[in-house]
């Protein structure tokens, strides 16, 4: 037999993001607490930075520009840590199957700053850290909604299956009532547990619901983005 059980078939970029992730999280676990803390909050996405206060915070004027991206990598907890990998195996690898690994992880860190874009514009000079990859799989789920819909059951389960499934306009996906349910619960769920920043009881850190929003916004809109630039790669190119 050959090729790889359907189930396990993970594409590289969500397996090398996901290895990241639980390495950077082990690294801070066998740390010291204070050294554990003052990692998070280098890497941590903080408002404040943006105040006239990036001297006196972890990681100074550097952070101030890496943390958009640094912030998707930390985590509160192994629980927090847990949920959004086992989303990003979902949604990402739909994503990345879709358009490749490389646009994959252009696209999920395109989402992530956006989210970080929005907390920051609703929540400008605050000191509360904001961690974790939730933005970013927000969009990878928003963008996977746009074409699972319309794919058969075993689709995801396939890089070839998945390239032919249609992608739905913005149109057309609002007016899917299986979208509208999916997004009506998610945006509960959202307002019931993040209507304040979530804290994280080792950390101190948190995540956001107005980043999942924004990280969400940005993956709907701009997979029709990615996906043309991966469908324009796959015709046949013909020598003259």
């Amino acid at each position: 037999m050959t090729g790889r059980v359907p189930i396990f078939n993970i594409p590289a970029s969500v397996v090398a993001v996901a290895l990241a992730l639980g390495v950077l999280h082990a690294v801070r676990a066998v740390l010291p607490p204070e050294q554990s803390q003052a990692m998070l909050l280098a890497l941590a996405f903080i408002p404040a930075r943006y105040a006239a206060l990036i001297p006196q915070l972890p990681g100074g004027e550097w952070s101030a520009v890496t943390s958009f991206i640094s912030y998707m990598f930390v985590h509160g907890d192994a629980t927090h840590l847990i949920i959004n990998t086992v989303w990003m195996l979902a949604f990402g690898s739909a994503i990345a199957k879709r358009v490749g690994n490389l646009r994959f992880l252009v696209f999920s860190a395109l989402c992530g700053v956006a989210g970080a874009l929005v907390h920051l514009g609703l929540h400008f000079g605050e000191l509360v850290p904001v961690v974790g990859a939730s933005a970013a799989i927000s969009g990878q789920m928003a963008g996977a909604l746009r074409f699972i819909f319309g794919a058969p059951g075993t689709v995801l389960f396939s890089s070839q299956n998945i390239q032919s499934v249609p992608l739905a306009s913005i149109r057309d996906t609002l007016k899917d009532k299986r979208f509208l349910l999916f997004l009506g619960v998610w945006m509960a769920l959202n307002l019931l547990f993040g209507l304040d920043v979530v804290q994280f009881n080792d950390s101190g850190g948190g995540i956001a619901w107005e980043a999942h929003i924004g990280g969400f916004l940005c993956g709907f809109v701009a997979i029709g983005v990615f996906d043309r630039a991966s469908r324009r790669d796959k015709r046949p190119h013909f020598e003259s």
